[in-house]
């Protein structure tokens, strides 16, 4: 009797045609010829910054690399803490689910990597934004003793931003006015409200000068921190410290290059489009006016959901804002492979029943065998079934050739059955963190790699169920999650239900 075939995966809908398509591109001149052609740009110099960022962490002394380590040894001897480097390393490290454990907080650890985040450059910054978006994965110290590097990012000096600007485009005359005050500040650039020729209100984001080389000084030396660390401290070897420094050095490479950010707005303006997201916003970006140091797109209204005065969100508003939230953020990912990677509050905005996402130089993408395989994850997720994870992880290649399956497997289970004990088959906000930490603590110590796509969504359901505590904090966020999955897969006669997920044998 011939064995079954499992479904192969529909592919991913044509990107041309859903650029070519959008009404939204076509009411900004040129945007659509522009999209077209920045969309073949963008898969070229993706793979060029992720070979840059497999060259920039292997642990070689090159010229600048040793400038780099002798201002970090002077910034490690000033902060009286030679541990610090190794500390914030594996702080973020577990942030993004390796199996390394965060140093513990006492002994004054925390404050020693705090300061040497406070002394060092742009990369240790976002090594702090990394550890203060992983509440649940890392004990709460940790998380709130950096949330400054998300919260409170020094301002460029004043008149720095408008030099940017005039660098870029040669004078300033694009704009009628061009606030001075920033409206907010990162660790990669700023923002600031102006208004173009024909009063259309904007946000000029501009990268602060000098940082493609002050990171790359940054990652080099990350890498020689990793080296030595593999040789002094057990576990650090089965965590693959070296390979979270690849990671981390490829998400910041793309950070930094604007042509991507706006690139990766027009894929999404159009995905939404596409699914009917009305709800949904993200900003148009204004393509002769970008450029690798520089980005100007539309200024969309709205605040954090972390500052909605909870009055506003009475009578059902706070769910129903949760579930076009995910809904918007989950279908951009099954049917098109595509999502924002770094959805934290500040990055989240909400006007009335309208949702925006902003800040795009982070993005997740899937191929089709991909998105079919995150789809079984989170139906095995949600049953709390460990096999269904597991292989669904294959998918990602995240399970190696000599890892022993059923051993994890039997982890696993043991796991998820506590968990569900304690939880009474609910995953509100306050028990997501605690489920996705445990999974992949598991998954880590029986051969699970991280790929970056994975580190992306997982941590995108952190944000989320930080979303749910903000707006609906009584959410079953799995219920809404697996709500979403039953409607999208009932569309179209259940075409991609059918070819997303296997027949039970």
């Amino acid at each position: 009797m011939p064995t079954m075939q499992k479904p192969v995966a529909p592919p991913l809908p044509p990107r041309p045609a859903l650029l070519r398509g959008s009404a939204r591109l076509a009411e900004v001149d040129g945007l659509t010829a522009w999209s077209l052609d920045a969309q073949a740009r963008a898969v070229v110099r993706r793979r060029e910054l992720e070979r840059e960022a497999e060259r920039l962490s292997a642990p070689r002394v090159w010229p600048d690399t040793i400038g780099s380590l002798a201002s970090t040894t002077w910034r490690v001897a000033r902060a009286a803490a030679p541990d610090a480097p190794f500390a914030l390393l594996a702080a973020a490290a577990a942030a993004t689910g390796l199996p390394v454990a965060p140093p513990s907080a006492a002994g004054g650890t925390i404050e020693r990597a705090d300061r040497l985040v406070r002394a060092g450059g742009p990369a240790y910054v976002k090594l702090g934004q990394f550890i203060a978006s992983a509440r649940g994965l890392l004990p709460d110290e940790w998380v709130d003793a950096f949330a400054w590097c998300r919260d409170e990012a020094t301002p460029m000096e004043a008149g720095e931003a408008e030099g940017v600007v005039r660098r870029e485009l040669g004078d300033l005359d694009a704009f009628t006015s061009f606030d001075p005050e920033p409206l907010a500040a990162g660790s990669i650039g700023q923002v600031h409200r102006a208004v173009l020729r024909d009063g259309t209100p904007v946000v000029v984001k501009v990268r602060r000068p000098g940082l493609r080389r002050a990171f790359r000084s940054d990652i080099e030396t990350l890498a020689l921190v990793c080296a030595a660390a593999d040789r002094v401290h057990p576990g650090v070897r089965v965590a693959n410290l070296p390979g979270f420094v690849t990671l981390f050095a490829q998400l910041t490479l793309e950070e930094l290059d604007f042509r991507l950010e706006a690139a990766n707005l027009v894929e999404s303006v159009a995905v939404l489009e596409d699914l009917g997201a009305d709800d949904v916003r993200v900003p148009r970006p204004f393509p002769a006016l970008t450029t690798e140091r520089m980005l100007v797109m539309e200024h969309l209204p709205g605040v954090s959901y972390a500052r909605l005065p909870a009055a506003g969100l009475e009578g059902g508003a706070g769910d129903r804002l949760f579930a076009a939230g995910v809904r918007g953020v989950l279908e951009a990912t099954i049917v098109h492979g595509l999502f924002h990677g770094d959805l934290h509050a500040g990055n989240v905005l909400v006007d009335g029943d309208r949702f925006s996402m902003v800040d795009f130089g982070m993005c997740g993408r899937l191929d089709a065998a991909q998105r079919a395989g995150l789809v079984r994850f989170l139906l095995g997720f949600a049953a709390s079934d460990a096999r269904a994870q597991v292989e669904a992880m294959r998918t990602f290649g995240a399970i190696t050739e000599d890892a022993d399956v059923e051993e994890l497997v039997a982890r696993l289970q043991a796991d998820l059955s506590r968990l569900d004990e304690r939880a009474d088959g609910q995953i509100t906000f306050d028990r997501l963190g605690e489920t996705l930490g445990q999974l992949l603590r598991t998954l880590a110590a029986g051969g699970f790699r991280m790929p970056k796509e994975l580190v992306l969504f997982f941590k995108n359901l952190l944000y989320l169920s930080g979303f749910a505590a903000a707006v609906a904090p009584d959410a079953d966020v799995l219920a809404v999650v697996t709500g979403i999955l039953g409607d999208l897969f009932s569309r179209d006669g259940g075409a991609l239900a059918a070819g997303l997920v296997p027949a039970a044998e």
